[in-house]
């Protein structure tokens, strides 16, 4: 289990009662900020709530300065570089920021609201829970993950085509947060530094960031690359998956010199039967000299993604899901109930201010470059239960708040009391599902994934509404119904019937590429995929040696043949940062050119690995340097790994033909 720094600064995320002078909620410019979340010394920052015409409602999160800096230049320099190095990038693992801007003279960032947990809570929950041991697949799909949001945000250019060279500086625990869906998030680029930023803020020798997780370059106030980052997220995977500090000293001082002058521990050394290939791809991302490093964050992702193919390790999106939500499950509860009491003072808000919220700006509200919006979602409970804030809000805040909101309008809180008088129908309706001869089935009630699989029994459903009932399972369709619990009927048990999937998917990709379906890696270089579930989006990921990833989403009807072609597009052998190979960089050593390796195997397919770096399953063609280069591969159907040396001569193609039995 991960322990804290000592001596980072410390921001209160619990209960933050309202500043004397502040009553909330109220309105700022275009939102309702909704509570106070965390308070520093630079910065406030709000849950809020964006409204507009046609019912449109979305959470946000706004990080309002304190007026004692908006005075500062050089602070609100660095606030409008942040938003601008955030509002440039939109990718799945980065936290997304909408709008920058001035409110009254007070400048704020808009910014994604995520309901989730940072890996500094998610690790405090365990202890509390006497939970000692952090999931493997979770830990490196959490690294995974890391490694993408870096490698996209590494490899962005302007509009000119040239490179941002961008690199965050403070991968913490604080700064990575897994949600309740399952998906992990990179948050906080407000120390990042680009090329594209000028001013003290950028000087190196200055220390930004949190420095247990700092590179030794970094730590000695050096010049930085992103490879930096590369080394922070090393010493994550390490604490995650050993359960250890890796630089721990009794001060500061003592840290940076543990980072900078000590020998550094294998995983393997610290906790018995450690994966050897997890263990080299962590030390390869800790390597001091940052020439032998991982090169990219793409190629560090490639090799966590081939470890995990090859090892066969339980990654799972849902299963992710289902931790995260049986770890929180009491908090999860808790900030249901404050969240809607919490919009009920918003919505007396919306009546004072007139109601409407349509074209509601501030004279100096700008919008973020490149910031776009989550599409609009339907206003309901469901939305409020579905975005309840990762804060982990208590009761006594929002009596505070309340308390406070009566004050100031009487007969608003009379309003609010008498809401409050009203009580809610009783609840005593449950569920008993079964999926037949395939247990295990995934369960969705009116939208939301629970933690329970087939067989359960779902208990607390309300009476007198239609709950839509969904089962999924992994090659088979997704059962639908909607059901209507009763007082003369509160029970009800449904048998589900699952049907084999009927949808066929025809697969053309030019080059032979892997293949990953709905996050889950295929075997070998797969032409066909049958037996995927009808009105479901699946998501598919081609990836192959020396061309640009390819992500694709699709949904197909019943007993539906899908083609699809795609041509992947050729990667710049010559682009920065590292040299891209498909996910990875050139590999071995000699001179100073480079050649390529020509990798086939007859019989089956075989995973390849050169010089110590994995390139997914045979064909391959690699760039690597020119010299000695050892090729492996390792049959995927299990048997002996086969190994040669080949000699790769400059601009030049070295062939390893492997025979599997």
């Amino acid at each position: 289990m991960v322990q804290q720094a000592d001596g980072e600064p410390k921001e209160n995320f619990g209960i933050v009662p309202p500043a004397a002078t502040e009553n909330l909620p109220r309105q700022f410019g275009k939102y309702t900020l909704l509570r106070r979340l965390a308070s520093g010394g630079m910065a406030e920052i709000f849950l809020a709530l964006q409204r507009s015409a046609g019912g449109f409602e979305k959470l946000i999160v706004i990080k309002r300065i304190l007026p004692s800096m908006n005075q500062d230049k050089a602070f609100i320099d660095m606030l409008l570089h942040e938003a601008r190095v955030a509002a440039s990038m939109s990718h799945p693992n980065i936290v997304q920021t909408f709008d920058v801007g001035q409110v009254d003279g007070t400048y704020f960032i808009a910014m994604e609201h995520i309901h989730g947990e940072d890996i500094r809570s998610i690790v405090r929950a365990m202890r509390k829970k006497n939970l000692s041991e952090f999931p493997l697949e979770h830990a490196v799909a959490i690294a995974t993950g890391m490694c993408a949001g870096l490698a996209y945000a590494h490899e962005r250019r302007d509009l000119e085509g040239r490179l941002l060279n961008i690199v965050h500086r403070d991968i913490s625990p604080q700064n990575i947060v897994v949600t309740f869906s399952g998906d992990v998030k990179i948050v906080d680029f407000g120390v990042a530094k680009s090329s594209s930023q000028s001013g003290e803020d950028t000087k190196d020798g200055q220390l930004k960031g949190k420095v247990p997780y700092m590179s030794p370059e970094q730590a000695a106030g050096g010049n930085i690359d992103w490879r930096s980052d590369i080394f922070a997220v090393g010493v994550l995977l390490f604490e995650l998956s050993t359960g250890k500090r890796l630089f721990k000293g009794a001060s500061e001082f003592e840290t940076l010199k543990l980072i900078c002058d000590k020998e550094y521990p294998h995983p393997s050394a610290v906790k018995a039967g450690f994966p050897p290939a997890l263990d080299r791809i962590i030390m390869k991302a800790l390597e001091k000299d940052r020439e032998k490093r991982y090169q990219s964050a793409r190629e560090m992702q490639s090799d966590l993604e081939a470890f995990i193919r090859e090892e066969r390790i339980p990654v799972s999106q849902i299963s992710l899901t289902q931790w995260m939500q049986s770890l929180f499950e009491d908090k999860l509860a808790q900030q249901k109930e404050v969240l809607q009491d919490v919009k009920q003072l918003a919505d007396i808000i919306a009546m004072q201010q007139g109601a409407s919220f349509e074209g509601l700006t501030s004279p100096g509200t700008m919008s973020a470059t490149g910031g776009t919006t989550t599409a609009p979602k339907r206003s309901s409970v469901g939305l409020w239960i579905a975005l309840v804030l990762v804060t982990g809000a208590a009761v006594g805040g929002f009596l505070y708040m309340r308390q406070q909101a009566a004050e100031r309008d009487a007969a608003n809180a009379a309003l609010l009391n008498k809401q409050n008088e009203v009580k809610p129908p009783e609840v005593k309706g449950s569920l008993e599902l079964k999926c037949g001869g395939n247990e295990g089935c995934a369960i969705w009630i009116s939208g939301d994934l629970r933690k329970d699989v087939t067989p359960a029994v779902i208990d607390g459903l309300p009476l007198d509404t239609d709950i839509q009932v969904k089962l999924t399972q992994e090659g088979f369709e997704a059962f639908r119904e909607t059901v209507k619990l009763t007082e003369a009927q509160p029970k009800r048990t449904i048998q589900a019937v699952m049907k084999a999937g009927s949808v066929t998917v025809v697969l053309k990709i030019i080059p032979l590429a892997n293949v990953w379906l709905d996050n889950k890696p295929l075997k070998g270089n797969p032409t066909k995929i049958e037996g995927l579930s009808a009105d479901e989006e699946h998501k598919l990921v081609f990836q192959a040696n020396g061309h640009v990833p390819k992500t694709i989403t699709f949904t197909a009807k019943q007993g539906e043949t899908k083609l699809i072609q795609e041509t992947l597009a050729k990667l710049d052998p010559n682009a920065k940062p590292g040299e891209p190979q498909g996910g990875g960089t050139p590999s071995g050593g000699g001179g100073g050119g480079t050649g390529k390796v020509r990798v086939t195997s007859k019989g089956g397919f075989c995973s390849v690995t050169i010089n110590g770096t994995g390139y997914g399953a045979t064909p391959v063609e690699a760039v690597v340097k020119e010299g000695t280069a050892r090729v492996t591969c390792k049959p995927d159907g299990g048997g002996a790994s086969q190994s040669q040396a080949v000699q790769v001569k400059a601009g030049e193609v070295a062939r390893a033909a492997f025979k599997l039995n």
